[in-house]
């Protein structure tokens, strides 16, 4: 299983739309080198944003 994908590929993957994909990168900070985003920082960057903007729940 690849861990570098397309933008297209890894929409498919976080259910996502593409253009979403790039500019969500673009916000975290996650770079796109050569066409290609790495898989598992993307996700991991998306997780930590959603759970920051989440309030706590104890």
């Amino acid at each position: 299983m690849p861990n570098h994908l397309t933008p297209t590929e890894l929409a498919r993957e976080a259910g996502l739309d593409r253009r979403d994909v790039i500019s969500k990168c673009m916000e975290m900070g996650v770079p796109i080198f050569q066409g290609r985003i790495d898989k598992s920082l993307f996700l991991t960057s998306l997780d930590a944003e959603q759970r920051e903007r989440e309030p706590a729940k104890l």
